[in-house]
C-alpha cells in the first residue's frame, strides 16, 4: 500500500505525454515502437494499437525520440508543462539510403528488454526468403529459429522446446487458430500479404498469455491504408494471391481484403483426364484451397477505434470413381473461420483498454459413399461412412495498459471463452451395418477463463523485470479446475549492450490435440479437459545471455532452458478415434483410446540474427533433449516423442545485390527423428526370426508362407538420417510508371538431398523359400525448381 500512496503523490508532481505513433502516409498504426528521453532510463514501447505514455516532471521543453527497426528515427522537441498528446508518424525504411537502414540505436537492443526467449521476423524478410513453389510461409519462417523443432520435411507444425504442435497458442487479431496448415500440412493458412507482423515467444510468458505449454505466436493483420488506394499479389506455380487496402473515409475508417486460392484441381484435371484414357483409370482426384483475410477500421474520435476483422479458409479433397455398375465418392475438407470485433478506449492519459468479442471455429469431415447396381433389374445398393468433428469458441476479453509512472508498464485483464466441442460424430449405413447408424454427436460444452496482472518495473538502470500472475479456469461436466501460474523475467544489464537474463513460467493447457501420425494432419482430434482428463501442465525456467552490437547492427541470444510437462495426452497402443466398422462404431468414446503421462525437455538456444541493411539474415542453433514416461506406453519405459532432435542448425541470408536484384539463401540441418521400427519379424505359422538390422544391412528371412508378424523393442529407439537441405532464390525488381513489379526464380532442396519421409520394410525374394528384407527409405521431395510474378501499386 505504501508504494501505491508514494506513486499517487509524485503524479500530482508530473505530466503525462500520450499519443499514438504510425507510419507516414497509409497511417498504419506501429506496434514496439521504443519512446524514450535520450540520456535518461525514461522510456516505453507502444503496445498493439501503437499507443504509448510517459509520465515526467514537468520542465520548460524536452526531446523525446521515437525508434523502430527498419523506420527512420524520429526526434520531438515539446514543451513539457502540462499533460499533453503527441501523435508523431514514422517513414518507412525500405526509401532510406543505405547508411540509414543500417544504423542502430540503443534503445532497439534486446539486451534492454526484460522479455527473453523471443523471436520475430519482420515480415520483409520472410517475403524475401525461398519457399517452396514460391508460397512465403510465416510459419515456415518461425521454423528455422532455434528451439523450434520442424517435425516432418514441408510441414508447417511447430514442436517448440519439447512441445507437441497443439502446444502452441497461435493468435490472430486476439483469435485462436486451431488448425494452422493447407494441403496436408504442407503450407500455412496465413498469407504473409495481409500480415502486418509476428512475434513467437518461447518462455518467460508474460502473464497476459495462457491456455498453452509452449509457445505463443502473436500475428496482427494490417489495418490498410488511409490515405489511398494500394494493392498487391502474385501469381505462381501452384496459387495466386490478391490484397487491397484503401481509405473508407480518408484519414478516419480504412480496409484490407486478402485472397488466395491454388488451382492443383484445374491444372491436374486435363493430365488425370489423359492419363485415365492410355490406362483405362477411372479414379478423379481434386484438391484445392482458399482462404480470405478481411478488415475495417474507424476512428469514432480521438479517444475510440473500432476494428472489425476475420479470417475464413478451406481445404477440400475429393476422389471420384464412375464405372457401369458401380460408383464411388470420398473426400475430406476441413477449415477454420475466425471474427473478431475490437473497442480501443483511451480512460484517460495513463490508462488505455481494449476489450474483444471472438469467434473460432474449426472443422473436419471425411466421408465415403458407394452405389452399386446387380442383377439384370440393376438393383441399387448404397452404402457410406461419414465422420466430423468440430471445435468452435465464443469468447470475451478486455486488457488494460496502465502507466503510473515512467519505471512502470502495468497490464491487467481478464477473458473468457465458451468452448463447444464436437469430438466425434459417426454416419454408418448399408453395407457397413445391418441398419443404418444415425448421426450420433457427443457435444462437450466447456468455460475457460483466466484473470492476470503484470507490472513492466524499471528497478534501477541495469535491471529490467517483468513479474505478473494469472489465475486461470475451467470447468467441464461439473468439474472445475483452478490453477494458480505465477510468471517472471528480468534482465540485469552487464555492459550498456550486454545483460544476463532470467526467467519462469507456469502454464496450464485445457485443449488438446490428439494424433497418431505425428504430421499435424487435419484428421487429428481437438478435445478439451473433462472430469476425466486432466488438464496439462508446464514449469520453464530459463537463463541467458543477451549482446547487441551497433556496427554491424547484430543481436546475439545464448539461453539455457528446463521445461517439465504433467498430464500430456497421447493415444494407447493401437488406438484411433475413428472406427469405421462394426454396429457400435458410434458408441467408440475418445477417452477410453487415450492415456496420460509425463515429459521434460532441456537444452540451448544461440541466436546470431540481423533484421535490416543490405545483408540480413540470421544462425540459429539448437541443442535439446526431450523425453516421454507413459504407464500405459512403452512398457512404463521412458521414451523419445519422434521429433526429438538432438541437433538443429539453421543458417539464413538475404543480400541486396542492386536496388534491383536481391539473393537469398536458407540451409539445414537436423538429426534425425526418433521412429519406431521393428527389431524382428516371424510367419504366424513358421516364427522364424531375423535379428536386428541396421538401416544398411539386409537380412535374410525364411518365410513359408502365413501371416508376417513385426515385433518392436522400445518407441521411437530408432534414429533416422539426418536432415539437411539448401533452398536459394533470385528476385528480379524494376519499378514500372505505376506499379512495381517482381519476378522470382527459386530452387527448393538445391542439391538434390533425398531426406527420410518415412521408413519400411521392404521384401524381394531371392530364390524358393527365401526373402530378403532390408529397411527402406522413402523421401518427398526432391529438386523442385519453381517461378512466381509478384507486384505491388
Amino acid at each position: 500500500m505504501p508504494a501505491f500512496i508514494f506513486h499517487f503523490a509524485l503524479a500530482q508532481e508530473r505530466i503525462t505525454i500520450s499519443g499514438f505513433v504510425k507510419e507516414q502516409g497509409s497511417e498504419e498504426l506501429l506496434t514496439g515502437v521504443n519512446v524514450y528521453i535520450p540520456g535518461t532510463s525514461t522510456n516505453a514501447v507502444t503496445n498493439n494499437y501503437g499507443f504509448y505514455s510517459l509520465t515526467v516532471p514537468p520542465t520548460d521543453s524536452v526531446t523525446i525520440s521515437y525508434s523502430l527497426v527498419g523506420y527512420e528515427k524520429s526526434d520531438r522537441r515539446i514543451q513539457a508543462n502540462q499533460n499533453i498528446e503527441v501523435n508523431v508518424f514514422l517513414s518507412s525504411a525500405r526509401q532510406l539510403e543505405e547508411v540509414v537502414i543500417s544504423a542502430r540505436r540503443q534503445e532497439d537492443y534486446v539486451s534492454r528488454s526484460a522479455q527473453m526467449s523471443t523471436v520475430g521476423i519482420p515480415i520483409d524478410q520472410i517475403k524475401r526468403m525461398p519457399a517452396l513453389f514460391g508460397e512465403k510461409d510465416v510459419l515456415k519462417g518461425l521454423q528455422l529459429m532455434p528451439g523450434v523443432q520442424k517435425g516432418t520435411e514441408g510441414q508447417t507444425g511447430l514442436y517448440v522446446r519439447g512441445g507437441g504442435p497443439d502446444q502452441n497458442l497461435i493468435i490472430l487479431d486476439d483469435a485462436v487458430v486451431y488448425n494452422a496448415s493447407h494441403l496436408f500440412g504442407f503450407f500455412s493458412v496465413f498469407n504473409s500479404d495481409a500480415i502486418k507482423n509476428v512475434e513467437m515467444t518461447k518462455g518467460g510468458f508474460p502473464a497476459r498469455y495462457g491456455g498453452r505449454l509452449s509457445s505463443v505466436v502473436e500475428m496482427n493483420m494490417k489495418e490498410g491504408s488511409k490515405d489511398k488506394l494500394h494493392g498487391e499479389g502474385g501469381i505462381g506455380l501452384i496459387a495466386s494471391r490478391v490484397t487491397l487496402e484503401g481509405p473508407l473515409a480518408k484519414g478516419k475508417s480504412s480496409y484490407i481484403i486478402s485472397a488466395r486460392r491454388t488451382y492443383i484441381d484445374i491444372l491436374s484435371a486435363p493430365v488425370i483426364k489423359h492419363l485415365n484414357k492410355k490406362s483405362e483409370n477411372t479414379f478423379q482426384p481434386g484438391y484445392y484451397f482458399y482462404d480470405l483475410n478481411a478488415k475495417i477500421n474507424y476512428d469514432l474520435g480521438p479517444k475510440d477505434k473500432v476494428y472489425l476483422s476475420g479470417y475464413l479458409g478451406r481445404d477440400n479433397f475429393i476422389v471420384k470413381e464412375k464405372l457401369t455398375d458401380f460408383q464411388m465418392q470420398a473426400g475430406m475438407s476441413w477449415g477454420n473461420a475466425t471474427a473478431t470485433m475490437r473497442w480501443n478506449h483511451i480512460l484517460n492519459r495513463k490508462l488505455f483498454a481494449n476489450t474483444s468479442l471472438i469467434f473460432t471455429d474449426f472443422y473436419f469431415k471425411t466421408s465415403s459413399h458407394f452405389k452399386e447396381y446387380t442383377g439384370q433389374e440393376r438393383t441399387l445398393s448404397e452404402s457410406g461412412v461419414a465422420y466430423s468433428s468440430r471445435i468452435r469458441d465464443f469468447s470475451f476479453k478486455t486488457d488494460f495498459d496502465y502507466y503510473p509512472v515512467a519505471a512502470h508498464a502495468i497490464k491487467f485483464g481478464l477473458q473468457g471463452t465458451f468452448h463447444k466441442s464436437i469430438p466425434s460424430a459417426m454416419n454408418v449405413q448399408g453395407a457397413y451395418s445391418e441398419e443404418a447408424i444415425a448421426p450420433k454427436k457427443e457435444q462437450v460444452h466447456s468455460l475457460e477463463g483466466g484473470a492476470y496482472i503484470e507490472d513492466t518495473w524499471q528497478v534501477i538502470d541495469a535491471l529490467k523485470m517483468n513479474a505478473g500472475f494469472r489465475l486461470s479456469y475451467f470447468r467441464a461436466r461439473e468439474k472445475d479446475y483452478v490453477r494458480p501460474e505465477p510468471r517472471f523475467s528480468a534482465a540485469l544489464r552487464l555492459a550498456p549492450d550486454f545483460s544476463a537474463k532470467v526467467s519462469y513460467a507456469r502454464m496450464n493447457q485445457y485443449v488438446h490435440l490428439l494424433s497418431n501420425t505425428g504430421l499435424g494432419l487435419p484428421t487429428d482430434l481437438w478435445v478439451t479437459s473433462t472430469d476425466r482428463i486432466k488438464p496439462q501442465q508446464s514449469s520453464q525456467f530459463a537463463f541467458g545471455f543477451a549482446k547487441d552490437l551497433e556496427k554491424p547492427a547484430l543481436t546475439f541470444t545464448l539461453e539455457g532452458f528446463y521445461k517439465n510437462m504433467n498430464d500430456i495426452l497421447g493415444y494407447k497402443e493401437g488406438a484411433t478415434f475413428i472406427g469405421i466398422t462394426g454396429e457400435n462404431a458410434s458408441d467408440v468414446k475418445w477417452e477410453d483410446n487415450v492415456t496420460s503421462g509425463s515429459g521434460w525437455s532441456y537444452g540451448a538456444e544461440f541466436l546470431a540474427q540481423k533484421k535490416s541493411g543490405r545483408f540480413s539474415g540470421w544462425v540459429g542453433y539448437t541443442l535439446s533433449w526431450i523425453y516421454w514416461k507413459f504407464p500405459e506406453l512403452n512398457n512404463g519405459r521412458v521414451f523419445h516423442p519422434r521429433y526429438d532432435r538432438r541437433h538443429d542448425l539453421s543458417v539464413v541470408g538475404i543480400y541486396e545485390l542492386s536496388k534491383r536484384v536481391t539473393l537469398s539463401a536458407s540451409w539445414v540441418y537436423g538429426t534425425g527423428n526418433a521412429l519406431s521400427v521393428p527389431t524382428s519379424t516371424y510367419n504366424a505359422m513358421e516364427m522364424s526370426f531375423f535379428s536386428r538390422y541396421n538401416p544398411s544391412e539386409t537380412v535374410l528371412n525364411r518365410n513359408i508362407g502365413g501371416m508376417t508378424i513385426s515385433q518392436f523393442d522400445s518407441k521411437n529407439d530408432f534414429r533416422a538420417e539426418a536432415f539437411h537441405r539448401l533452398d536459394f532464390s533470385v528476385q528480379f525488381h524494376k519499378k514500372k510508371k505505376r506499379y512495381e513489379r517482381t519476378w522470382e526464380v527459386s530452387v527448393y532442396n538445391a542439391y538434390n538431398r533425398k531426406n527420410p519421409f518415412f521408413y519400411d520394410l521392404s521384401q524381394n525374394v531371392t530364390s524358393p523359400g527365401v526373402t530378403e528384407r532390408s529397411l527402406k527409405k522413402y523421401s518427398l521431395f526432391p529438386v523442385l525448381p519453381s517461378v512466381s510474378y509478384n507486384f505491388k501499386f
